[in-house]
């Protein structure tokens, strides 16, 4: 079969079933993991998509085939792969998930030895070349398949990092995205004595009311709409491998994840210590300053959760933070995670005796900041190359894309790995000014459009 390379992205791979990702594909790139890992054994999950269980059996039989041993883990949040990975003691890991994307979407996530990611800069190409050069190896001893119900071990671990016996019985609206966090949450809602109003919580891979991503606003109407309604302490969110959590104050407000990275690294600080926390290169004037009070040291990342994982670990860091809502994690493997951001905001909330809007209002005060917002651009590099001449007194930096700060406002414009697209995200230290920069700028990317 042919394969298009574009479903190999920087930090995992993504297509369109079955057109671009099916099982023969699956299976190559089972295949090409194992000559690019050489495993011994491998935890194999997914999620509820409807093209997960023939994906997911396609991925397990090229790894037998290729004499690896594999644990089925089963229906599992991504984060929960990545707890087998090290709790097994496994030589790597897939997950067979599209995440946030439409149900028409599948895909993998890979991971080495103790959940290390493969990202474009650790792997994902080499395999992605392995696959398209048709490789194949049947070993003389095939594999063999077990079954591992991680789920308890698994909640042990999240639990362990809060103080059960501290929590408040809270009344919680909590959208699950038709995904596959159901069975986590209820438990963990049961333990901690929570009052839990439910949306969309029976797992569902047609993912009936759409694309599961809270990211998107008109996603986010049902929750605001139930809260108000039913005078809950706050909401929560989650999209449908549930690697990502979305907060929302009492008010029914959102609260983005550039200042839910400033709380918990706040919360953890003075928990845990002054130490490293990585801050996307999109924006993070919020939790730079107040981490820099606390005479802890941020450090900015390239955007993508494989990019993060690989830093977390090379720089023994606290804590890390993306606007899309991934949060990781020094007691969860350096690795991102969805359910410990909502124990810890509990515990934040228990501790406190504030209302979550009380705790956030201090960033909406002083911070202010665009949601991201795409233009689809003829040319990538002309538009970068246009914004850096006309800019040329900002302090410039082209981690990912080009990102320029002054004074009183900074931006940051990255390409889509895939798409001619450029995706600008814009702060500043007052809301006119930040208007009027946008609108500056926006101007400019304009007469790029195609």
């Amino acid at each position: 079969m042919s394969i298009d390379p574009s479903i190999f992205k920087a930090y995992d791979i993504r297509g369109l079933y079955p057109d671009t990702l099916n099982e023969t594909l699956a299976y190559q790139i089972a295949q090409s993991y194992c000559k690019f890992i050489g495993p011994k054994t491998v935890v194999v999950g997914r999620d509820v998509r409807l093209s997960g269980p023939a994906l997911q059996e396609a991925v397990i039989k090229g790894l037998v085939d290729h004499g690896v041993n594999v644990i089925d883990i089963g229906i599992v949040t991504t984060d929960m792969m990545y707890f087998a990975a090290v709790h097994t003691g496994a030589d790597g890991g897939l997950m067979v998930t599209a995440s946030h994307n439409p149900k028409e979407y599948n895909g993998i996530k890979m991971v080495r030895k103790n959940a290390v990611p493969i990202s474009g800069d650790t792997g994902i190409y080499d395999i992605r070349d392995l696959a398209v050069s048709g490789y194949k190896f049947l070993a003389p001893q095939p594999g063999q398949i077990s079954s591992r119900d991680i789920f308890e071990a698994y909640l042990a671990k999240v639990l362990s990092v809060i103080d059960i016996k501290k929590i408040k019985p809270f009344k919680i609206v909590a959208n699950l995205n038709f995904g596959a966090i159901g069975r986590n949450i209820r438990e963990v809602a049961k333990r901690l004595r929570l009052d839990m109003i439910w949306l969309n919580e029976q797992p569902d891979g047609n993912f009936p009311k759409g694309r599961p991503d809270p990211l998107i606003a008109e996603n986010r109407d049902e929750t605001i709409a139930l809260i108000q309604s039913s005078g809950a302490d706050l909401g929560v969110a989650w999209d449908a491998d549930a690697d990502r959590c979305f907060f929302f104050d009492e008010q029914g407000r959102f609260l983005s994840g550039y200042f839910t990275t400033a709380v918990l690294a706040e919360y953890l600080i003075k928990k845990h210590g002054p130490g490293k926390i990585l801050v996307d290169s999109k924006l993070n004037w919020a939790t730079t300053d107040l981490v820099e009070s606390l005479g802890g040291q941020t450090m900015v990342t390239k955007t993508g959760h494989s990019f993060y994982k690989e830093k977390m670990i090379k720089e023994d860091a606290l804590f890390g933070g993306e606007v899309s809502a991934h949060y990781f994690f020094k007691d969860f493997y350096y690795l991102d995670n969805g359910l410990i951001p909502f124990l810890l905001i509990l515990e934040l909330l228990s501790a406190s005796g504030k209302k979550l809007s009380e705790i956030y209002q201090p960033y909406f005060d002083k911070y202010f900041a665009i949601n991201e917002t795409n233009f689809k651009v003829a040319s990538v590099p002309e538009v970068l190359a246009a914004v850096k001449a006309a800019y040329p007194d900002g302090k410039l930096s082209e981690l990912d894309g080009v990102a320029m700060e002054f004074g009183a406002w900074r931006f940051s414009l990255r390409g889509s790995n895939t798409e001619p697209i450029i995706r600008l995200n814009l702060e500043a230290k007052s809301q006119a000014e930040m208007e009027q920069k946008f609108k500056e700028l926006t101007g400019l990317i304009a007469k790029f459009q195609s």
